[in-house]
């Protein structure tokens, strides 16, 4: 693998199919998928902060590990964030589990041998795991699928995400990080007087945002600097580095001769 920070991002709708088959035959096989959201951000993000964070993230690793990268899904499983505030656009579970199955059908078809899901918001984690667990049998020993959380790629990154909200939303790690990617998108003014605490704390049932965040935020963004967004991004590139490196060599535990005559199971 290459690791030069004066590459290019290898984004695979740019390339030709010829390019694309050699593609194939580096790094393993292993394709990006980058996954985000569109959804209300607070009074003070854009509503393709999920977004905006996943593309340039996926793109940063791709340039200096030569790994290609897809283009990002910007409407995923947003749901919980109900229709309180414009902005929100959602699939259904069931649409964004059958969207991933799609795809990673399509990449096996097409030669790709690892298919790596890098998702930026909460919301998609389960219908996600879903997915990769229907895939795993589905597609075994043809394409081998993972998910990663951006947020959770050690407990350095975790901590900095949760330590102002552990029901996290649009808060300071959130905010710093578009302050570090794209200021210009960011209401100043807006993220001074946008925090609101976290009142999940030590509840037993799972509460859509609308019913625990007056304006969307869970956090204190008002906390939120540049200095500390370009540190956490940089450590989430240097963390999704070695997460691929490990990918494009990862094999089965044991051997195809334990598991090879097993048949697929379908979930149509």
């Amino acid at each position: 693998m290459r690791d030069s920070s004066n590459k290019s991002a290898v984004i695979l709708e740019n390339q030709n199919w010829s390019e694309i088959s050699k593609l194939q035959k580096e790094h393993g096989g292993m394709l990006l998928l980058p996954m985000g959201a569109t959804e209300q951000h607070g009074p003070h993000l854009p509503v393709a902060m999920d977004t905006l964070l996943v593309e340039k993230l996926c793109q940063k690793v791709s340039a200096r590990t030569g790994v290609p990268v897809m283009s990002a899904l910007r409407y995923t499983v947003s749901q919980g964030h109900t229709p309180k505030w414009p902005g929100t656009f959602s699939l259904r579970h069931e649409t964004f589990i059958a969207v991933l199955r799609e795809l990673a059908g399509w990449a096996e078809a097409t030669g790709w041998k690892r298919l790596l899901l890098v998702n930026s918001h909460f919301g998609n984690d389960a219908p996600a795991r879903v997915a990769v667990d229907q895939l795993r049998l589905e597609l075994m020993g043809r394409l081998q699928v993972g998910l990663v959380h951006v947020f959770q790629l050690n407990d350095e990154i975790w901590r900095s995400y949760t330590d102002d909200a552990g029901d996290l939303h649009a808060n300071r790690a959130e905010t710093s990080l578009m302050l570090h990617l794209c200021p210009e998108l960011v209401d100043r003014a807006a993220m001074q007087t946008s925090d609101d605490p976290d009142r999940t704390v030590e509840t037993v049932f799972s509460y859509p945002v609308a019913q625990t965040s007056l304006n969307g935020v869970t956090g204190r963004p008002s906390d939120a600097t540049q200095e500390e967004g370009k540190a956490l991004f940089s450590a989430m590139v240097e963390a999704m580095i070695r997460k691929v490196a490990s990918g494009v060599r990862e094999e089965p535990p044991l051997p195809t001769s334990e598991w090879g005559n097993l048949a697929s199971i379908r979930y149509d």
